[in-house]
């Protein structure tokens, strides 16, 4: 993936997530982390599809930690990951620069 590579909305709110959710980043837990900061209603479905599509960009990666119980996929982004954030907030506050929303109201 180029270093340059934008991220969809959805794409990006996941990978926030994930860097909220940190040690404890598997599938419920950033759908939760989704959840509360948006306030809207996500499909576990959708976090796991696009945690998967990530991870073919190798923007993140996981692991499967054994520690005596289930193991989950615990994710974390990658280095490239964090380029592609960091490139896709400088796209969205260039598109916000110089807009004045109380003007259009």
């Amino acid at each position: 993936m180029s270093e340059d590579a934008l991220l969809g909305t959805f794409e990006e709110q996941v990978m926030l997530a994930v860097v909220h959710a940190g040690a404890d980043a598997f599938g419920m837990s950033v759908r939760r982390e989704i959840e509360s900061r948006t306030g809207r209603d996500v499909a576990i479905g959708a976090v796991y599809a696009t945690l998967d599509r990530l991870e073919a960009k190798r923007l993140i990666s996981s692991t499967r930690p054994r520690t005596g119980g289930a193991s989950r996929r615990i994710f974390r982004i990658t280095a490239v990951g964090s380029r592609a954030l960091v490139a896709t907030r400088a796209m969205r506050d260039g598109l916000w620069r110089g807009i004045d929303l109380a003007r259009l109201a």
